[in-house]
């Protein structure tokens, strides 16, 4: 059957498409959630019976009164417990070693992204990957949560910070003020939005639970990392907070209950300022507890211990008096509530692992034979037991050493019913992702076995759609198959999303991928089967060059290695090998044009290509640089053209000193950290202001007169953008004091990026659609660029303009002295872009993408 190749290409991606929903589906775990949505305090589990007395039906009372969360963004755990806690954080670190506080570091789940760890602190869950999407733009959280819980007990919750809080909870708080996350450069405002109701409120008394989301340190770690001169006085600043609120709540604590505050973050950063990802820098964060009920400290050297994030979920649930959220995966902090009766120790924890029981046997249909769920039955037993010599009044060490044994029993059982809870949100669908992956592979191998037909004239493709119905292979694929299908899915005890379909629909899939593969088998044996002149093959096999084999295996190469992690943590070397490579092949097609071709072949073509490319060269220079430096170039234009992959080689391998990159050095000092220390900002802004310039004196050349100016004044608001945030220095006295922040400045370069964007774009539709003018659509395409590269320069950090220039640069000559002059296709030339831009991408970037 002939089918259009536009035809097939279509039905392709949609197939595809279609598989990798699949594999999605499979990749990303299906949380760990309550057939109930909510839950309520009807449904509270009373005590373990002890026989004829009653015991306790009722929720426990709120151990206390007022409740403070000072939630520090990017707030890594070496911040506190660290050299730079005891240098920037005195009050902090004089209540860690002589207050009344635990102290703990807590690990956050990955992704790293504020609003999953919202989530995670609020409901005890473990957000997906699907979350770092939505961290974009939040939606209410339905699902069950403390702040819901605390709005059903009547209590008053107040919040000043990040918006994502209201956008999550809204109608939670009686009292709000939020501040946006997305303007990085912005770390003083966003925080002295927060700090100016504290005096108010403090002072106040109609409030239970007070949250307070900082956001300053984490713009700081983007725009300058961890090791920042900005971050010690932004640690100063947060103890000065903290130290306000203590001294009030202590100021104004009453007998009857004592106040608690919790000093955490909800992520930390990485060693360049970044979060998102695993390491341990991003997800261990500090997790204090201060209140004047623990027992005072003194000691001051004894390392915190290490729990998980979810397990602050439970213990605020716990002593805020309220259910704890039906999706928690946490366990109940135990130093927190060790200050109480042990009879009220025990509730709590058989509270948390009822919670957790029932969450297991909601979830997993094997639940009973779970070791957590054995071990929470036997330590509810004894809790029965020890509960029985309580009410009879027994008072001997036996009820006491009882009621400790009891306590070890719950700890073990919580500890693996969050382990297996957590477990099963980790474990991925891999029927599902194996049936995507499948079709999607089908789909690739068929799409690049016809690929060779588009360039035809016709451009279509002989589908040979009747070859599996006559397979005996399609008929018994279709019945291993099926058969697999049956086997898996009466056989795991997980949640599969590809079992849970109909079996028409099943098997329909299942058919077709043993049809796909009959016509990839058919396909091959009529490729291979097909005669072929000698002279055929000796032109196709001349038809690949060496640059042809080295795009080509060097592309499938890199699409290989992201199927490993560590090759995806060290991407960077990929790039950094495969654009050494393409220089040296470079290299190696001038040198062959230049020295190793025939003399005969030589003069028979010199003329006519020397006419050729001094014409393409000398109107590529007439538009671009000055008469003299074109005659220069032009002379000396078989030296340049040998030297330029040399040259280009020598560019990248300085540009890999300035940012190092990967998981594995990106600890290590760089180019980049002494340029970005407060002791060289001379260095720095001479640097910036060299780059601007040659910026602008590489690709104002044929840009038209309007967009040069425009882009003269956004290089110019550019650098006063980078003075007004602190990063350079003002060539001219500073009379004022920093106000704008920058947010000034920004404006003023987004207009005139804006400016040219619709200059060039209005030209474009112009000389497309009313008049074909060549030179005004050249020219309009000139200012698109030149919008974007001032876009680029915006939004680069300071040190790494430089990147940008040499990017520029490497950029012309590649066009004027080796694509032009070797004569590469536009498929050539189209992957080698990509080639140098992944590199670039690395030259200027740490590690991963920032997320805020």
């Amino acid at each position: 059957m002939r089918v259009a190749f536009s035809l097939l290409v279509f039905s392709y991606l949609l197939i595809h498409a279609i598989g990798l929903i699949l594999f999605l589906r499979g990749f990303f775990p299906v949380s760990v959630k309550s057939q109930s949505r909510k839950n309520t305090v009807s449904e509270i589990p009373a005590e373990p019976s002890a026989g004829t007395k009653s015991n306790w039906t009722h929720l426990p009372p709120p151990l206390f009164k007022k409740t403070v969360i000072l939630l520090i963004d990017s707030l890594r755990q070496d911040f506190v417990f660290g050299l730079k806690g005891k240098m920037h954080m005195p009050y902090m670190t004089q209540l860690l070693e002589k207050g009344t506080t635990h102290s703990f570091i807590a690990k956050a789940a990955t992704p790293t992204v504020t609003m999953p760890r919202i989530k995670a602190l609020m409901t005890g869950s473990i957000p997906g990957f699907i979350d770092v999407v939505m961290n974009l733009n939040s939606q209410e959280l339905l699902d069950d949560n403390l702040l819901w819980q605390a709005k059903e007990a009547g209590k008053r919750v107040v919040f000043y910070g990040d918006n994502t809080w209201i956008k999550l909870f809204p109608n939670h708080f009686v009292e709000y003020d939020g501040t946006t996350s997305f303007f990085v450069s912005d770390f003083t405002e966003v925080d002295n939005n927060v700090t100016r109701h504290l005096d108010d409120v403090l002072s106040r008394n109609d409030w239970d639970i007070l949250i307070c989301h900082y956001l300053g340190l984490d713009h700081i770690g983007h725009l300058t990392g961890p090791y920042s001169h900005l971050v010690g006085p932004k640690l100063f600043e947060m103890d000065i907070v903290l130290k306000k609120i203590h001294t009030s709540l202590i100021s104004k604590e009453e007998e009857s209950l004592p106040n608690l505050i919790v000093v955490c973050g909800d992520h930390g950063m990485s060693e360049t300022g970044s979060h998102g990802a695993s390491s341990d820098e991003e997800i261990e964060t500090p997790l204090v507890f201060i209140s004047s009920a623990f027992e005072r400290k003194n000691d001051s050297g004894k390392v915190p211990e290490t729990l998980q994030q979810t397990d602050l979920t439970p213990t605020l649930a716990i002593s805020l008096g309220l259910p704890i959220p039906r999706n928690n995966l946490g366990m109940l902090i135990h130093p927190v509530v060790e200050h109480e009766l042990m009879r009220q120790q025990l509730r709590f924890f058989h509270l948390n692992g009822y919670q957790l029981s029932t969450l297991l046997r909601e979830n997993v249909k094997s639940s009973e034979t779970d070791v957590g769920v054995e071990q929470f039955k036997k330590a509810e037993k004894s809790h029965e037991n020890w509960l029985k010599l309580y009410l009879e009044g027994n008072a001997s060490e036996i009820l006491k050493n009882l009621g400790n044994k009891v306590l070890k029993q719950y700890l073990n059982a919580l500890m693996k019913l969050s382990s297996s809870l957590s477990k099963q949100v980790a474990e991925y669908d891999m029927y599902s992702m194996a049936v995507g992956a499948i079709i999607s592979l089908e789909i690739f191998i068929l799409l690049v076995l016809s690929f060779p037909n588009v360039l035809c004239s016709c451009a279509e493709f002989e589908v040979p759609l009747s070859s599996p119905f006559v397979s005996l292979l399609f008929y018994m694929m279709c019945l291993v198959l099926a058969a697999v299908h049956v086997i898996v899915c009466t056989s795991t005890e997980k949640v599969c999303f590809f079992c849970s379909i109909s079996w028409v629909m099943a098997v329909a899939i299942l058919t077709f991928i043993s049809a796909l593969c009959c016509i990839i088998l058919s396909m091959l044996g009529k490729i291979v089967s097909k005669p072929k002149p000698p002279t055929m093959i000796q032109d196709s096999v001349s038809l690949w060059s060496e640059m042809d084999i080295l795009l080509l295996m060097g592309t499938l190469g890199y699409v290989l290695s992201m199927g490993s992690s560590s090759l995806i943590e060290e991407e960077h070397q990929t790039w950094y090998f495969l654009v050494n490579t393409l220089c040296f092949v470079l290299a190696q097609d001038l040198c062959r044009k230049y020295f190793i071709v025939k003399k005969e072949k030589a003069h028979s073509l010199t003329h006519k290509s020397e006419e050729i490319e001094g014409v393409c060269i000398k109107e590529e220079l007439k538009l671009k640089m000055l008469p003299l430096l074109a005659r220069f170039l032009k002379d000396n234009e078989k030296l340049i053209a040998l030297l330029s992959p040399w040259a280009i080689l020598i560019c990248c391998r300085l540009l890999r000193t300035l940012n190092q990159t990967g998981v594995q050095w990106m600890h290590r000092q760089d180019f980049g950290h002494w340029l970005t220390s407060s002791d060289h900002k001379a260095e720095l802004s001479f640097l910036v202001a060299v780059s601007l310039v040659m910026i602008h004196l590489l690709i104002q050349g044929r840009c038209s007169s309007v967009s040069k100016i425009a882009l003269a004044f956004g290089l110019l608001g550019v650098y006063s953008y980078r003075a007004a945030t602190g990063h350079v220095l003002y060539p001219w006295e500073q009379t004022t004091k920093e106000i704008s922040k920058g947010i000034t400045e920004a404006r003023f370069v987004y207009i005139f990026v804006l400016g040219v964007l619709i200059t060039g774009i209005k030209d474009l539709l112009k000389s497309q659609v009313i008049y074909a003018d060549p030179k005004t659509r050249s020219t309009s395409l000139w200012d698109v660029y030149c919008g974007l590269v001032l876009l680029a320069a915006l939004l680069f950090r300071p040190h790494n303009l430089v990147v940008l220039v040499f990017c520029l640069m490497i950029q012309s000559t590649l066009t004027m002295f080796i694509w032009r002059l070797l004569k590469y296709n536009a498929v050539q030339v189209t992957l080698m872009h990509y080639w140098f831009g992944q590199a670039f991408f690395f030259f200027q970037v740490c590690l991963c993408i920032l997320i805020v």
